[in-house]
């Protein structure tokens, strides 16, 4: 499907009121706010000068014309761009269960049949999904390659018999997931590290995916000092 995005903002659970109302204001409905935790290393939250505190991951489906407007609202409203203000992706959906569905994800979003002008990121979203209480060899299995920090959820699985007989591991019990953005260019290798050090035949039993994000808000400041601090 053309022209719709999956937007995933993750920002301080203390600022998650003042988000939703940045969304609503704009006929955007906030799907989901879930509770999260952020991963990041405490040599990067004393760079870029931030304390670790607890998150909440924001849900929202839009299409391409009010996904441009609003990476520009995130950034010059609610100053996303600023050090532990939070970051958003969009990742493009491929298909949606019915016109009715899609009436109910995108509220008053009225052009979502309008082609928007070609969004080009330098980021991509992965994701793991592992055995509860290994966030740490996951995370230092992704930043031995070159990741920054992640946002973990704890989920339950429903894939147990396919898991067993493909891996001899059971997904129906409770697990914990991480969401990392990462470099194009690290993504390969970031996979490769956590699948190595943290995949199947660990205790960690992680699996990996990655999808691909068309816009992004957030980075630029991580970006800059990341780079200085090489």
């Amino acid at each position: 499907m053309k022209n719709i995005y999956f937007l995933i903002t993750i920002i301080r659970r203390s600022d998650s009121e003042e988000y939703e109302k940045f969304y609503t204001d704009r006929g955007v409905e906030v799907l989901y706010a879930i509770n999260c935790n952020g991963t990041v290393h405490a040599k990067t939250l004393d760079l870029l000068g931030i304390e670790r505190t607890e998150k909440t991951m924001l849900f929202t489906i839009t299409d391409g014309n009010s996904l441009n407007s609003l990476t520009r609202g995130l950034t010059t409203q609610m100053k996303i761009d600023l050090p532990d203000r939070g970051v958003a992706m969009a990742v493009p959906l491929s298909s949606i269960g019915g016109v009715h569905t899609l009436e109910y994800f995108t509220g008053e979003q009225t052009e979502i049949e309008k082609e928007s002008e070609n969004m080009t990121s330098d980021y991509e979203l992965i994701v793991a999904i592992y055995e509860k209480g290994f966030t740490d060899m996951v995370m230092d299995a992704a930043r031995s390659a070159g990741a920054g920090g992640g946002t973990t959820i704890r989920a339950r699985g429903t894939g147990a018999k396919a898991a067993e007989k493909f891996f001899g591991i059971s997904l129906a019990e409770e697990k914990e997931m991480v969401f990392i953005v990462s470099d194009t260019n690290k993504k390969k290798d970031i996979m490769r590290a956590i699948m190595q050090n943290a995949g199947i035949n660990t205790e960690a039993h992680a699996l990996v995916f990655s999808l691909p994000v068309a816009t992004t808000a957030g980075f630029r400041f991580a970006d800059t000092v990341e780079k200085d601090s090489e």
